[in-house]
């Protein structure tokens, strides 16, 4: 008859080489503790920025201390993670050390990867909620239809060359749309070009500081050198947007790269505990 113990070792030779419980367990921890963490950042984040130019920190520096805090965030959660799955695996019998130190790390991978995907559907659908609350507010403040971002553009070509001066007297009704015309054409040729080419084409550009002088009373080369004065304003606003998002993403690559070294060796840390032997509350781990 076989014995208790002997019994055991049989049990845990018989399992698979990974631990499913256990990794599954390590994931949600380390989901759980990203999203804590992510709320937490948010916070400190919005305390941080101002609106003042003189206060709080430039869009620079937020992007280089959120991609810091993005890798600590990694690096915390999912050393969580694997060392929670190595410490609750089932322990592995009549196995190399060179063996059990690979499934180890192998566990501690598997539990940041599961726990990748669990953050990523669990943030996706707190920004989704958030952006449909925050969409949903603007369109009941500002009505029905969102402003097109290209227009802040526009009226700066249209703007009046001497605001100053007294207006003039208001124009009959069925000129009230021609006058319009020009605008919203602008608006559409801008929207498109900008688009499509990140630029105006030189005839684009010639026949909207056209239309900019007749409009405002400036001459051709007033208007040409205010047409390519907001072009080039625009287009620095699209290069500062991309570069922030390049640095974040690169920062982004960072954490992941970061969390998956952090949980495997966290993970091998937990597998070292979780094989060794307790003598009189002294902990002798397994030598590799």
């Amino acid at each position: 008859m076989d014995s208790p113990l002997s019994t055991a070792v049989v049990a845990e030779q018989a399992n698979t080489g990974v631990s499913w419980d256990a990794v599954a367990a390590g994931a949600v921890a380390a989901a759980a503790l990203t999203v804590l963490l992510v709320a937490l950042g948010a916070g400190l984040g919005f305390s941080a920025v101002s609106p003042w130019s003189d206060s709080g920190l430039s869009a620079a520096s937020f992007t280089t201390a959120t991609g810091i805090y993005l890798v600590l965030i990694s690096i915390m959660a999912s050393a969580l993670g694997g060392y929670l799955a190595a410490r609750l695996r089932t322990r592995f019998v009549g196995l190399h050390g060179n063996e059990v130190f690979f499934r180890d790390s192998a566990h501690g991978f598997i539990a940041w990867a599961f726990a990748t995907v669990l953050t990523a559907t669990a943030l996706a659908a707190a920004l989704g909620h958030i952006a449909g609350g925050a969409a949903a507010g603007l369109a009941t403040t500002a009505g029905p239809q969102s402003p097109n971002p290209q227009a802040v553009y526009v009226d700066k070509l249209f703007r009046s060359a001497n605001p100053g001066a007294p207006a003039a007297a208001p124009a009959p009704a069925p000129n009230a749309a021609n006058a319009n015309a020009p605008r919203a054409e602008v608006l559409r040729l801008w929207t498109v070009s900008f688009a499509q080419h990140q630029d105006l084409a030189p005839d684009d550009r010639t026949y909207v500081a056209r239309l900019v002088a007749a409009q405002t009373g400036l001459s051709q080369d007033d208007a040409q050198k205010r047409v390519d004065q907001v072009v080039t304003e625009e287009k620095s606003a699209l290069d500062q947007a991309r570069h922030g998002a390049a640095k974040l993403a690169f920062w982004l690559t960072a954490a992941l790269l970061f969390g998956a070294f952090a949980a495997s060796l966290a993970a091998v840390e937990g597998g070292m505990l979780r094989d060794g032997a307790w003598n009189d509350r002294v902990l002798v781990p397994r030598t590799l």
